[in-house]
Protein backbone atom coordinates (compact mmCIF):
# COMPACT_ATOMS: atom_id res chain seq x y z
CA UNK A 1 0.00 0.00 0.00
CA UNK A 2 1.13 3.49 -1.27
CA UNK A 3 1.27 6.38 1.64
CA UNK A 4 1.83 9.76 1.19
CA UNK A 5 2.47 12.80 3.40
CA UNK A 6 0.56 16.37 2.37
CA UNK A 7 1.74 19.67 2.30
CA UNK A 8 -1.24 22.15 2.10
CA UNK A 9 -0.34 26.19 1.38
CA UNK A 10 -2.30 29.05 0.81
CA UNK A 11 -1.10 31.34 -1.89
CA UNK A 12 -2.68 35.14 -2.21
CA UNK A 13 -3.98 36.54 -4.99
CA UNK A 14 -1.45 38.64 -5.32
CA UNK A 15 1.29 36.31 -6.84
CA UNK A 16 0.76 35.97 -10.26
CA UNK A 17 0.18 33.17 -11.82
CA UNK A 18 3.65 32.53 -13.37
CA UNK A 19 5.24 32.72 -9.93
CA UNK A 20 2.94 30.31 -8.22
CA UNK A 21 3.97 27.71 -11.43
CA UNK A 22 7.59 28.72 -10.71
CA UNK A 23 6.92 27.80 -7.17
CA UNK A 24 5.23 24.60 -7.44
CA UNK A 25 7.66 23.49 -10.06
CA UNK A 26 10.39 23.95 -7.90
CA UNK A 27 8.90 22.00 -4.97
CA UNK A 28 8.13 19.23 -7.73
CA UNK A 29 11.59 19.26 -8.95
CA UNK A 30 14.24 19.26 -5.87
CA UNK A 31 11.69 18.08 -3.20
CA UNK A 32 9.82 15.58 -4.87
CA UNK A 33 6.10 16.70 -4.53
CA UNK A 34 3.53 16.45 -6.88
CA UNK A 35 0.22 18.57 -7.62
CA UNK A 36 -2.83 16.53 -5.73
CA UNK A 37 -5.66 19.24 -5.56
CA UNK A 38 -5.61 23.45 -6.21
CA UNK A 39 -8.70 25.01 -5.28
CA UNK A 40 -9.09 28.91 -6.56
CA UNK A 41 -11.84 30.76 -4.46
CA UNK A 42 -14.03 33.60 -5.25
CA UNK A 43 -11.49 35.99 -4.16
CA UNK A 44 -8.82 34.75 -6.36
CA UNK A 45 -6.92 32.86 -3.35
CA UNK A 46 -5.36 29.57 -4.23
CA UNK A 47 -5.35 26.49 -1.71
CA UNK A 48 -3.05 23.90 -2.83
CA UNK A 49 -2.17 20.37 -1.58
CA UNK A 50 1.22 18.62 -2.53
CA UNK A 51 1.64 15.16 -1.81
CA UNK A 52 4.77 12.82 -1.72
CA UNK A 53 5.67 9.32 -1.41
CA UNK A 54 6.80 7.99 1.78
CA UNK A 55 9.45 5.41 1.51
CA UNK A 56 9.74 2.52 4.06
CA UNK A 57 13.51 1.09 4.16
CA UNK A 58 12.87 -2.13 5.23
CA UNK A 59 15.74 -4.15 7.19
CA UNK A 60 17.52 -6.79 4.76
CA UNK A 61 18.76 -8.81 7.31
CA UNK A 62 16.45 -11.52 8.95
Amino acid sequence: MVEYEFWDLTISRTKSRSAVCHMLTQAAEYQGWELHRLHKDRTGQRTVRLRRKIIRMRPTYV
